[in-house]
């Protein structure tokens, strides 16, 4: 039994697909995996140390914009897609499965028009245009957020079956997580971050609020700073007055090892709206405050954090009109309504899929 995975570009399409393929290997003992990706993209590093075998073809996007390198696009595009079709042959798979980014197009192509089993995961609210076109030519199409299906073609084989997460998230325990983190039994911790270089609106923000946040009774904050903006974070409270050393409330850190244990004990989450950072927010039942990335392709964060939002079970602020004032704001009206918070928790709760993994397996082997 022989699969063949492939997406890459960024960590929300890599990370998935490795997901997928330890599933296939705990699925089906003994199978073998390939990944094809490119050799500029972040997969070039990451999936040769997941220990998987990992091969390389030409892959471009369109630039958005009048480029002169839009018109080496179908050269480009025309060479990956041979160099997949000898791979695909060579490797002969069951199934080809994409996580989406620019290689998922001449690998998955290749493979339909071949007469190989295909799937793709669209991972946002807003699907890539690299799944939109192939949404047209696959066996099956899963999606992350319902709000998704609508821009697929209506014969397109859709499953909603949600975003794979790590198995730290889902076993991690509160009771325990609380008692790592000092959290007192009635207290509420918000758990704030922007990924692991850092969301510099989100720091400004926290930055300006810390002066009333410090002391503040039943409530504790972990911030993640990410590591490439830890110094300037600690710059921006020293220019305030503010000694974080002395506020015992508030934990500051350049980068957390212990993520799935945070999330188990947070009550309330501060963060960007990547789709992986969602799935793990609503397996885990957890209400939140948005704040998507403003510059993401096709602007897909706010496509999630709106989907999120339309059902109650986060609030959203847009990055331009994100402050210190507003976070304190929104912050304070959400903790002060313990309903309210409840409420939120059960509709992230309802909206998590903690069978997603399964479920695109499941995909898989109906297929094969």
């Amino acid at each position: 039994m022989r699969f063949l995975i492939t997406g890459g570009g960024t960590g929300g399409h890599i990370y998935p697909a490795l997901a997928i393929a330890g599933g296939l290997q705990e699925r089906f003992p003994g199978c073998a995996v390939m990944y094809i990706g490119t050799g500029r993209g972040l997969e070039a590093d990451i999936v040769p140390k997941a220990g998987l075998e990992f091969h390389t073809v030409r892959a471009v996007g369109l630039r958005r914009s009048l480029s002169p390198q839009n018109l080496k696009v179908p050269w480009e595009a025309l060479a990956g897609y041979r160099e997949a079709r000898r791979l695909i042959h060579d490797f002969a798979p069951r199934a080809v499965v994409g996580t989406g980014g620019y290689v998922c197009g001449p690998v998955v192509l290749a493979a339909a028009r071949m007469k190989i089993p295909t799937l793709i995961h669209e991972q946002n609210a807003f699907p890539g245009i690299t799944n939109r076109i192939l949404s047209r030519v696959v066996d099956r199409v899963a999606v992350t957020f319902e709000d998704s299906i609508k821009y697929f073609p209506r014969r397109a084989a859709v499953r909603l079956t949600g975003l794979p997460v790590r198995a730290e998230i889902l076993a991690a325990d509160r009771n325990r997580a609380r008692e790592k983190f000092g959290v007192r039994e009635n207290d509420l911790l918000v758990l704030s971050f922007g990924g692991s270089q850092g969301a510099r609106s989100l720091n400004r923000a926290v930055a300006e609020a810390f002066g009333s946040l410090a002391g503040r009774p039943g409530l504790q904050w972990l911030h993640v700073t990410g590591r490439g903006q830890h110094a300037e974070f600690m710059d921006m409270l020293k220019s305030r007055g503010v000694d974080n050393e002395k506020i015992e409330n508030i934990t500051v850190m350049p980068y957390l090892y212990d993520m799935p244990q945070a999330m188990a004990a947070a009550d309330l989450v501060v963060s960007r709206a990547g789709a992986a950072t969602l799935a793990e927010i609503t397996v885990r039942g957890l209400p939140a405050l948005l704040v998507p990335f403003p510059y993401a392709t096709g602007n897909h964060q706010e496509h999630n954090a709106r989907a999120l939002a339309a059902r109650g079970a986060a609030d959203m602020v847009r990055d331009a009109d994100f402050s210190g004032r507003v976070l304190l704001e929104k912050v304070d009206k959400l903790l002060a309504d313990r309903a309210r918070l409840a409420e939120m928790a059960a509709a992230s709760r309802r909206l998590g899929k903690p069978r997603a993994l399964d479920d695109i397996l499941d995909s898989i082997a109906e297929m094969v």
